[in-house]
């Protein structure tokens, strides 16, 4: 049974978390935090980290108290940060000097250089520490720092549309619209959570899409755009900058007139040598950007390649109560590669929502690695 004092962990922890998701998805390749300051059972500060470079939440929480800290408590969603290798200083010089007697974190920091040695120094200090309260919605909700922090990879969503029956176009290609305009209008809130998008030339040159939020105050994710040969035109959408698009290209098929045209518009190029890109190498490189986060939105054949090559953490597939037939319809996953049905891939962790008259279903591909 939960005591009193349990119970009001878990309502600040609440509030904190309700907090750091102020920070929309926008303090890449930060993670999102939320931080309260209690004393007496009442709130008497609060904030959040609102941008990579500005103060983090606890100073926030602090900065925003209006009476003494001496003997408060502080609830955070993160283990505070200790180490000085970043732009701001460490969240544990100000809980120390700032006289708060209890910290509550909801999860360690999985950072290398703080996991654990924040706790530590607070303890360090006399300052009572008590740790895990809400852990599994804190790490949900940094799902993307998570993945990047400890892997140095983008964490890779698989996003698709489908019918009924399994299908993603027509023998033609046709998919305008499969889906609703509600859930057209979610895909627009999940592109403007990522960092980047990852798609192909096949869909580019069949749609032109812009690749962009289009919401109010949205952000735009980076294209990346897997065009070995450089076959898509250049007054194609995703080569007229803004936003930035990285293409992936062949290093021995490229029309070198066309690359430099494209890099003078800010275009980035990014070369493979090998027979196919190798999607592996491709999150690394894109980890080396700082990108934490990747939205797929390709089709048959960018779906399996995705994930065969294993990249891939979490699906998310709308259903649309249509059904299209044809054997030469396009499914979600094509390709000639599959697999029996003991060996298949699993997803984990399923949420169905409707959206409309749509069904999002999200799930996490069962890996090694822990999923969330």
């Amino acid at each position: 049974m939960k005591t009193p004092f349990e119970d009001n962990d878990i309502k600040f922890m609440r509030r904190a978390l309700t907090l750091a998701k102020k920070g929309n998805w926008r303090t890449s390749p930060n993670p999102m935090v939320g931080a309260v300051v209690v004393k007496d059972g009442r709130i008497i500060g609060e904030g959040y980290h609102k941008k990579a470079g500005l103060p983090h939440a606890e100073v926030e929480a602090i900065m925003n108290s209006k009476e003494s800290l001496k003997d408060a408590t502080l609830y955070v969603t993160l283990e505070p940060c200790c180490h000085r290798d970043k732009r701001t200083p460490p969240c544990t010089d100000a809980i120390i000097e700032k006289g708060i007697s209890r910290v509550v974190v909801a999860m360690r920091d999985p950072n290398p250089k703080v996991s654990g040695k924040g706790i530590e120094t607070l303890k360090s200090h006399g300052i009572d520490v008590k740790e895990g309260v809400l852990e599994k919605e804190a790490l949900k909700l940094n799902e993307f720092y998570v993945k990047y922090i400890t892997t140095r990879e983008p964490f890779v969503i698989l996003k698709t549309a489908m019918t009924l029956d399994g299908k993603i176009a027509t023998p033609k290609g046709n998919s305008k619209w499969i889906t609703s305009e509600k859930s057209r209008k979610y895909v627009h809130i999940i592109r403007s959570r990522v960092d980047a998008l990852l798609s192909a030339y096949g869909t580019v040159i069949h749609d032109n899409p812009l690749f962009t939020s289009r919401i109010k105050n949205g952000k735009n994710p980076l294209r990346v755009i897997i065009d070995p040969e450089l076959k898509i035109p250049l007054n194609f959408n995703v080569y007229n900058p803004p936003p930035k698009t990285i293409a992936v290209v062949h290093s021995d098929f490229i029309n070198q007139d066309k690359a430099k045209d494209l890099m003078k518009r800010g275009v980035e190029l990014l070369e493979f040598s090998s027979e196919k890109v190798d999607l592996s190498w491709l999150m690394k490189e894109l980890g080396k950007r700082d990108i934490t986060s990747l939205l797929i939105e390709g089709g048959s054949s960018l779906n399996s390649y995705a994930l065969w090559s294993g990249v891939v953490d979490k699906i998310m597939i709308f259903v649309a109560p249509k059904i299209i037939g044809g054997f030469n319809s396009y499914p979600v996953v094509g390709g000639k590669l599959y697999r029996d049905i003991p060996e298949a891939f699993k997803v984990n962790n399923l949420r169905i929502k409707r959206i409309g008259n749509d069904i999002l279903i999200e799930g996490y591909i069962e890996k090694d690695l822990k999923n969330f």
